[in-house]
């Protein structure tokens, strides 16, 4: 009996010891990764840097985030260098509670938009009882890593959003969406959170070229127009969008829009997580 369990201990160390030895080579390929989170009708974008650092923007409308880290974060790994949230609606926001509980968060940056809501008084709790520190960004704010990759705030201003108003509750607050440009070497990622047109004009030439499109607002018609993209030029447009969703997201009007373009369009309800991997030159997609 001894000497079975003997062998049933070695057995399962081996295997231990295999999927530490592949966590290992491909979560440590000195490559950026990049993955947009099938959490269903929401947003969750994380990202893993070329020396380990990992990022979260948004957590998505409840606790699927948890399974998109775990499919994109080494199993003993347990910190997440930076979370931010773009706005504090229910499917960009309720998922980041369960983060915080699971994983040691160590910055945290939002906007000074609140919202009345249980699940944001949880968040802003658990955020305080953690002593996570917290950060409001606004246009021109900058995170950079040891290895080299920065993300930049675009919007909103602090100007700006001092002299506007609005409900919190509101869909108006898409308006106050952040939004981050993330640059490694030659490669740009703009993630657009819920923004809408209005928002994305003032920040088109901020942003310049780049290399991938988180499309705003997973979709909608009120995000992009023909001359955002011109300006932009993405290679590739990525919508986070649930399956039949009651929104009808995303719209014929944007999807009909990136095909005039020849953009290349991926879709989280079609593919699941959509990952990107850089090597600061060129990309690819797994």
């Amino acid at each position: 009996m001894t000497k079975k369990y003997i062998l049933i201990g070695s057995a399962l160390f081996c295997l231990l010891g295999c999927i530490f030895l592949y966590q290992c080579i491909i979560y440590n390929d000195k490559k950026l990764h990049l993955a947009i989170c099938d959490v269903g009708q929401g947003d969750a974008i994380f990202m893993r840097t070329p020396d380990g650092s990992d990022i979260l923007i948004d957590g998505g409308p409840d606790d699927s985030v948890l399974a998109c880290l775990g499919r994109h974060m080494p199993f003993w790994d347990k910190t997440i260098e930076l979370v931010m949230m773009t706005h504090p609606h229910a499917d960009h926001m309720t998922g980041l509670i369960d983060v915080v509980k699971r994983y040691k968060v160590v910055s945290f940056g939002y906007e000074k938009l609140g919202n009345p809501t249980g699940a944001y008084k949880k968040l802003i709790d658990l955020l305080n009882q953690n002593h996570i520190k917290q950060i409001f960004l606004w246009q021109r704010d900058r995170f950079e890593t040891s290895d080299g990759v920065v993300f930049e705030t675009l919007w909103p201003t602090q100007e700006w959003f001092d002299q506007n108003s609005i409900s919190e509750t509101s869909s108006d607050a898409n308006d106050f969406s952040m939004l981050e440009l993330l640059t490694y070497n030659h490669f740009k990622a703009l993630f657009t959170g819920d923004a809408q047109v209005s928002a994305m004009e003032k920040i088109e030439s901020l942003a310049g070229r780049i290399d991938v499109l988180k499309v705003p607002h997973h979709g909608s018609q009120t995000g992009l127009n023909a001359e955002i993209l011109d300006i932009l030029n993405p290679k590739l447009a990525a919508i986070s969008v649930g399956a039949k969703n009651k929104y009808g997201h995303p719209a014929p009007f944007t999807l009909d829009l990136l095909k005039s373009k020849n953009i290349k369009t991926l879709r989280t309800d079609q593919v699941g997580d959509i990952e990107i991997v850089s090597d600061g030159k060129n990309f690819s997609v797994n």
